[in-house]
């Protein structure tokens, strides 16, 4: 349950709608998810996280498809449901299939199994692997 109440399009502020209309037409789609509507509350601060992810997420060089998959293994480890749902059907629409999809589940749970294990041993890093 949101901690603030969904704003929908006839109550917001002149720059969240601005922000609404650039998802729309961005998207290509008259939807505008329940993020963007609990970030309305923020007008500066919807206007400062769209312009930022229209930069990160843009095509680079990683591909969007391989963003919205590294979104979706962040979003795991950091235990967001919503942005774990969102991102992987984004990921979905930009061609991710179910074996690539089945293929990212086992990366990150065995990054989460390799991290614990290294975290509960405190092995230290190699002088080799040293950036």
């Amino acid at each position: 349950m949101a901690t603030v109440r969904l704003l929908p399009d006839a109550e917001l502020s002149p720059e969240a709608a601005e922000v609404f209309g650039e998802i729309r037409a961005l998207r290509g789609t008259d939807y505008v998810n329940n993020f963007w509507r609990a970030m309305a509350h923020d007008p500066k601060g919807i206007r400062a996280l769209w312009d930022r992810l229209k930069v990160v997420m843009a095509p680079g060089a990683l591909d969007p498809l391989t963003k919205e998959m590294v979104y979706v293994a962040v979003s795991t480890a950091n235990g967001c449901e919503y942005c774990i749902h969102s991102h992987t059907a984004a990921a979905r629409g930009k061609g991710m299939t179910p074996a690539q999809h089945a293929e990212l589940l086992a990366v990150i749970g065995m990054a989460m199994q390799t991290n614990g294990l290294v975290q509960g041993l405190g092995v230290e890093v190699d002088s080799v692997f040293r950036a």
